[in-house]
């Protein structure tokens, strides 16, 4: 087990994160200077507002510990591959949706390891494990920075091969993911079933209200109805191999996943189950 968290674990997530990049060109980041308006609000909504109705979501359910963490590094995590590929099955602006994902995912690596300590310190006391956020933010470079920027790089230099090799990538990315999440809910199964009858509760809460802050924010800026579906997807999708991973470095635990991965599990096996009705709604309304 110690293999499948100091090893197998973040090579899954930097190869998850070179798939992502591969997908990318520089044009995903510089079309933000075109469209400033519709990439503020996305950019806002996942960054500042999706941490608040998840704060909101951890009090109204009183969860507490670790698994108030683990819900909080989830909302840190932006959407990775999984919000592109559901914009374009909603018909939404993917242009839009992929340069969110290229930004906000560069971004994290100053976020989340300020908004990581905050929560431990927060939610836990005493009780929680030091935090350093210089550690955090040098282990995010290595694990998702660096592998984005090596995608973005080698589709510059060499974009037949990129194109050529980013289908077996993908699919390698998504087995990993499958293997990580399955591995992490498997592992805290019995805390699991101890606390599904508030956790559930709780995530589906999350996953619709974020589906639907994104939507209503999107709108109250009139924005075209493209842009709001994709808004509205990239707030409600977060990066689940992600916010395990990071339960792994701020834990430090290499005999088992911790508790605090426990929700980054449970939202990757269930977030298709709040994301699809939207998307087919979405879909039928052009």
């Amino acid at each position: 087990m110690d293999l499948l968290i100091n090893v197998i674990l973040p090579l899954s997530l930097a190869i998850i994160m070179l798939s992502l990049g591969l997908g990318l060109t520089f044009g995903d980041f510089t079309r933000v200077a075109a469209r400033p308006r519709a990439f503020a609000i996305g950019a806002l909504s996942q960054v500042a507002l999706v941490p608040a109705a998840t704060l909101a979501v951890i009090f109204l359910f009183d969860i507490r510990g670790e698994l108030a963490v683990g819900i909080m590094l989830l909302s840190f995590c932006p959407g990775g591959v999984t919000s592109n590929m559901l914009s374009k099955l909603a018909r939404g602006d993917v242009a839009l949706s992929v340069s969110l994902t290229a930004v906000v995912s560069l971004l994290s690596i100053l976020t989340v390891p300020v908004l990581a300590a905050w929560s431990v310190r927060h939610l836990m006391g005493d009780a929680g494990p030091e935090v350093s956020v210089a550690a955090l933010a040098f282990a995010m470079f290595l694990i998702t920075t660096l592998p984005v920027a090596l995608g973005v790089l080698f589709r510059r230099l060499a974009p037949n091969a990129a194109d050529r090799i980013e289908p077996g990538l993908n699919l390698i990315a998504l087995l990993l993911f499958v293997v990580i999440v399955l591995a992490a809910l498997v592992g805290n199964w019995s805390v699991f079933v101890a606390n599904i009858a508030t956790l559930g509760p709780a995530m589906a809460t999350l996953m619709l209200a974020l589906l639907l802050i994104g939507l209503l924010l999107a709108t109250g800026f009139a924005l075209p109805w493209a842009e709001r579906k994709t808004i509205s997807i990239e707030t409600g999708i977060q990066n689940a191999t992600l916010g395990i991973t990071l339960a792994a470095l701020i834990t430090g635990q290499s005999e088992g996943f911790s508790t605090m991965a426990l929700p980054s599990a449970f939202y990757g096996v269930s977030m298709y189950l709040a994301a699809l009705p939207f998307v087919a709604w979405y879909r039928s309304r052009g």
